[in-house]
């Protein structure tokens, strides 16, 4: 039996031919020229095995993923927020055996072939004469505690097949902010695919872009992290720019103040919807712009558990189990019907509404693509440094209340012998990439320690929460 999901694909890839699918610096890709591109691409790539995705966003990041799994390939997705070191160690972990990347510098010499992108492309290729049964997708944690946690996906790309469909209200387009390589980016590349959208693809973030690109494309649809709709919405061009093409602005990766969810349904209208979900759970909880109507209290929740999943507290900890769970980690047991601990301590409503009111462990969301960032991860490395006696970091709330920074508290071996600068430096330099960077750094003759002693971040991070209704931002 032929995966549903491929044979969708390519089934919208043929019958849309002449049709716009990729808008990217002024260069269209059309439906016809990008299915022939996966064939291009899957006549370069070997049955079976690990395939691994590093790109940015381009037509072709996504096309090859379809032309991998066309191949009957796993496909590895690495995302372009983690840290050099993760990259190499979820390759490894995952057995890749070959990495497609556009940047092919970088990549240590083993076993693994490593082939550049622009190379796939110029070759010829063919159609290919079965298409597999299932396809398989790993993507790796937002931010590990040491070997990273590879997750799993197959069912829900089926799924994806079942629900996506071309919009009543006649054919969309949809602006791609996030990485093709995450799970946000990754689920709505496909799905304006499986709607027959066409997407206008950027390569980063700028809010002056997006409300030119709105503007310019009538974009219908697009998704945004906190940190980039506050962006976007304290843009100088907000109040000159036509934005009334869009049908439907999506939120997640972090929660949302509720001053910002009400100002943006005032800017952009009752288009707007926030989710809930993790990599491990992409699909959890949703609310529309409709629930909102007349109920200033909702603002605060992340909607009710969508169909397919169960969602429960447990000592006041979130979890679930359901439709869009993932098969499980990567060399692990599938995780079956059994339930997941989500990290998020929240609440219910009388009428199942669900608000988060804080992390269970010491994860700080921060950055523009709403990056998860272990604290002990960034503890480990900062002490590294040889004139770090002991070190603690936590998550604060940013500029106004919203979103998270990163702080550390760093106990020197001698006092005046370190900078913030120098720290902040070190960090840059270990990790590769500017979130894992303490925002703020403070120093201390010593840490606050609980009563078996432990470094007591509780009392570190209160003075910086109080305040606030919940302790995430």
């Amino acid at each position: 039996m032929e995966s549903l999901f491929l044979t969708r694909v390519l089934g919208v890839l043929r019958s849309a031919g002449d049709e716009t699918l990729f808008v990217r610096d002024g260069q269209v890709t059309t439906y016809g020229q990008a299915l022939d591109l996966v064939f291009r691409l899957s006549a370069g790539l070997p049955e079976g095995g690990v395939v691994a995705i590093d790109a940015g966003n381009r037509p072709e990041t996504v096309l090859l993923q379809v032309a991998a799994q066309l191949r009957g390939s796993t496909v590895l997705l690495i995302a372009a927020s983690a840290s050099s070191r993760d990259r190499h160690a979820a390759v490894s972990a995952a057995g890749v055996t070959t990495l497609v990347t556009d940047q092919v510098t970088g990549w240590p010499a083993d076993d693994t072939r490593v082939i550049a992108l622009d190379e796939l492309v110029a070759r010829e290729g063919a159609e290919p004469s079965t298409v597999p049964g299932s396809v398989t997708v790993i993507f790796p944690t937002g931010g590990t505690t040491g070997a990273p946690k590879l997750i799993r996906h197959s069912g829900i790309y089926d799924g994806m097949a079942h629900i996506f469909a071309p919009d009543p209200a006649g054919p969309g387009r949809t602006l791609l902010i996030a990485p093709m390589t995450h799970m946000t980016g990754n689920a709505t590349v496909l799905g304006a695919i499986l709607r027959r959208e066409s997407v206008v693809l950027q390569k980063g973030f700028d809010a002056g872009t997006v409300l030119d690109a709105i503007a310019a494309h009538r974009v219908t649809s697009l998704s945004l992290t906190p940190a980039r709709l506050a962006a976007v919405l304290d843009h100088p061009a907000m109040a000159s720019t036509d934005v009334s093409s869009v049908r439907q602005l999506s939120l997640g990766a972090a929660p949302l103040p509720p001053r910002r969810l009400a100002q943006a349904l005032d800017v952009f209208g009752p288009v707007v919807g926030q989710g809930y979900g993790l990599t491990e759970a992409p699909m959890i909880a949703s609310i529309s712009a409709a629930e909102l109507d007349g109920r200033p209290e909702r603002l605060e929740s992340v909607g009710r558990i969508v169909p397919g999943m169960e969602a429960r507290i447990d000592d006041g900890e979130v979890l679930v189990r359901g439709l869009s769970m993932m098969d499980g980690y990567h060399g692990a047991p599938p995780i079956g019907d059994g339930w997941l601990r989500t990290g998020d301590l929240g609440r219910f409503d009388d009428e199942g509404y669900l608000y988060l009111l804080d992390r269970a462990n010491d994860v700080i969301i921060t950055g523009e693509h709403g990056t998860k960032v272990y604290s002990t991860v960034v503890e480990n490395a900062l002490a590294r440094h040889p004139l770090v006696r002991s070190v603690a970091v936590f998550g604060v709330p940013g500029a106004g209340g919203e979103g998270e920074r990163v702080r550390a508290v760093v106990v020197p071996v001698s006092p005046g012998t370190l900078s913030a600068d120098e720290i902040r430096a070190h960090a840059r330099e270990y990790f590769g990439r500017e979130h894992f960077v303490p925002s703020d750094v403070d120093f201390a003759e010593t840490l606050p320690l609980t009563a078996i002693g432990k470094v007591d971040k509780r009392a570190l991070r209160a003075p910086f929460w109080s305040g606030h209704d919940r302790h995430i931002a």
